[in-house]
Order: C-alpha cells, then structure tokens, then sequence
C-alpha cells in the first residue's frame, strides 16, 4: 500500500509542477453545476417559446393560460442565463445586463424559429404537424439551440455559444458552428453527421440532408504554421437549395447560386451558378 500511495503522490506532484510552470487555465468559476445550468436554460428557453409543446403541466390553453406560462419560462430563461454567466466569470451585474438584453432578442428567435418548425412540416412527406416537427426532429432541436447560441454569439458571450452548440452536437449528432449565419424557413432532414463551419452563410428556404459538410478546403497559415484566425474559410449557400446526403461543399469562394441542388456524395470546392443541379461525377 505505500508504494501505490507513493505513486499517487509523485503523479499529483508531478502535474502540478506542470500547471504551475506552464500557462494557468482560469477555471475558478467553472461551477460544477455549468452543465446542468446549460441544460436548464435550453429547456426554459424551448418552454417559454413553445409552451405548448414542452411544457408538462396540463392546465388548459386558454389565452391568459399560455401567457402566464411563457411569463413562468421567461423568468427562468433570465435566471438560467445569469447564472451560466456568473459561473463563467462574469460579476453578478453584468452577467443580468446580458441576460436583459438576450431576453429582448428572444421574440425574434421565436419568429425565426416559427419559420424552420413550419418548413419542416412542409418540405417532409412524413411529418404530421408543425408540433411533430418541434417535438420530434433533431435537425430542429439542432437549429434551435443553434439560434440560441448564435444571437449570444452575436452579443459577444464567451465560452457559452460553442458550449450550447456542443450540446446539441452530442445529443443530435448535428455540428453547426455558433458564427454560421442561416436564413429563414432551414430545414435539416434526418441530421445525423450535418457539419457547418464557423464562416457559413446559408440563405432562406435551404434544405439538407444528413452527413452534408459545408467546410473549409483549406487554412492560410500564419508564420508559426498555425492557421489564421477569422477569415472566411466556409461556403455560401443560396436561397431555395437543396443539398442531398453525403454531399461536402468546401471553401471560402465556393458559392452555391440559389435555385440549386447538389446531389447525394457530390465533392464540390467551387462555384456553381443559379438553378445548378450537381449529380457526382458533375463536380
């Protein structure tokens, strides 16, 4: 027993000559509770916008009834966001200014998020309801959420964006980076292995189907061999497309003209015009 403790000793000495030596990560307010914080602000945000649908408590659906309900989850998205915030560093007075300003962005998340539960049930033959489309489609929960962490993105939030992100990632299998920028009434079917990158910019009325990867097809490297940072790297995808299963679309000057549909396992790395239709072997 005194040699296994021995060893116990010599490994935590020698991690924490590491830390110590090398460059501190500041981990003091990463609560032990973050995770679950992240998954309570996901809910309250879904239930305050479609109470409806995600909220369990069965006590009518009268007007006044459906506005003390997303007045309950409103409340809650105030108080799971602030304190997310608190846990990532943030003071307590900033981290309710933020969430102020998230909770005034809110009605038009909803709007948007309208238009993709709506093009769901409209674009898939085997969706039954608009609420079937809310309730039951990963590549809507992925959208939402994804909506979610961009306007955070977008208010310049640390840390959380991408953590929202991931966490429909895991749970949906579909990876859209927080800074894409994706139009009205998307649509994503099936959803498994879905990848957009951080410089994507989808339309309006886009369709895709599952595996599809808008990426980069290559990164400017600064003098260190390591790549720049910020640049556009992602393609551009344009109104009313439709990009079939395993398609992959790379690069920062690869533009999709709208009207366009790129069919399943299609390898494309440049510009294709208007009401294109690209089959593989085309590209």
């Amino acid at each position: 027993m005194p040699k296994i403790e021995n060893k116990y000793l010599r490994t935590i000495e020698s991690i924490s000559k590491r830390i110590v030596s090398g460059k501190k990560l500041d981990l003091k307010r990463f609560h032990p509770d973050l995770d679950k914080e992240i998954v309570r602000f996901i809910d309250s945000c879904s239930s305050s916008m479609f109470p409806l649908v995600f909220d369990d408590d069965d006590c009518g659906d009268s007007e006044q009834i459906d506005f003390l309900r997303r007045s309950s989850f409103v409340g809650r998205v105030f108080l799971n966001l602030s304190n997310i915030l608190f846990y990532l560093g943030k003071c307590r007075d900033e981290a309710a200014r933020i969430s102020e300003s998230f909770l005034e962005k809110l009605p038009e998340i909803f709007e948007v998020l309208e238009s993709d539960a709506q093009a769901c049930y409209e674009k898939d033959p085997a969706c039954r309801s608009v609420d079937e489309a809310i309730l039951c489609y990963p590549g809507f929960r992925a959208v939402m959420i994804f909506r979610i962490a961009h306007e955070l993105y977008l208010m310049g939030v640390e840390y959380l964006p991408r953590l929202l992100t991931e966490y429909a990632h895991r749970h949906t299998g579909i990876d859209i980076h927080p800074g894409a920028k994706i139009g009205r009434r998307f649509f994503i079917d099936h959803g498994t292995g879905v990848v957009i990158g951080e410089t994507t910019v989808i339309g309006d009325d886009v369709v895709l189907y599952q595996h599809v990867t808008l990426g980069a097809k290559k990164f400017e490297l600064q003098e260190d061999g390591n790549p720049v940072k910020g640049i556009k790297r992602h393609p551009n995808i344009g109104d009313n497309c439709v990009i079939y299963a395993g398609a992959t679309i790379l690069g920062g000057l690869t533009t999709i003209g709208k009207n366009s549909v790129i069919g399943a396992n299609v390898w494309l790395t440049h510009a294709v015009p208007e009401n294109s239709i690209v089959k593989k072997g085309d590209a």
